[in-house]
């Protein structure tokens, strides 16, 4: 049996920028990324902290060290620029492969800079 388990998530990231005329996807710093183990066209889950609205989609890189989150196409009516968002994504594991797993869930600052990096043990059920 396969479990749906938090690969990575990104906590409390601001949205800066939507654009409603792009093909869609979330752009993201690829610090930000690359510290939550997000690969680059991977599926995504955004949760908007602000305005409650969830949707999912991809996640293109934006430039390093940028602070960029952004929300495109589509996706760019559920946010504006300002809005507290997390942005996760889910891994399917055995039991076996859970035990090993670990969920990386990356904190940030106002200007959307890594402040720490937590990782999670994951367990199966007794």
């Amino acid at each position: 049996m396969l479990r749906e388990i938090l690969g990575g998530k990104i906590h409390s990231a601001t949205l800066t920028e939507t654009k409603l005329d792009y093909e869609g996807s979330c752009a993201v710093d690829r610090d930000l990324l690359d510290a939550a183990g997000i690969a680059v066209y991977e599926r995504v889950h955004v949760y908007n902290i602000t305005s409650g609205a969830r949707l999912d989609t991809y996640a293109i890189p934006g430039k390093r060290g940028s602070g960029k989150v952004g929300l495109n196409g589509a996706a760019a009516r559920l946010g504006q620029p300002g809005d507290k968002v997390i942005i996760v994504t889910f891994v399917q594991l055995t039991d076996e492969e859970l035990r090993k797993h670990r969920a990386k869930v990356v904190l940030v600052d106002d200007k959307n800079r890594v402040t720490k990096v937590l990782e999670h043990k994951g367990e199966p059920p007794k």
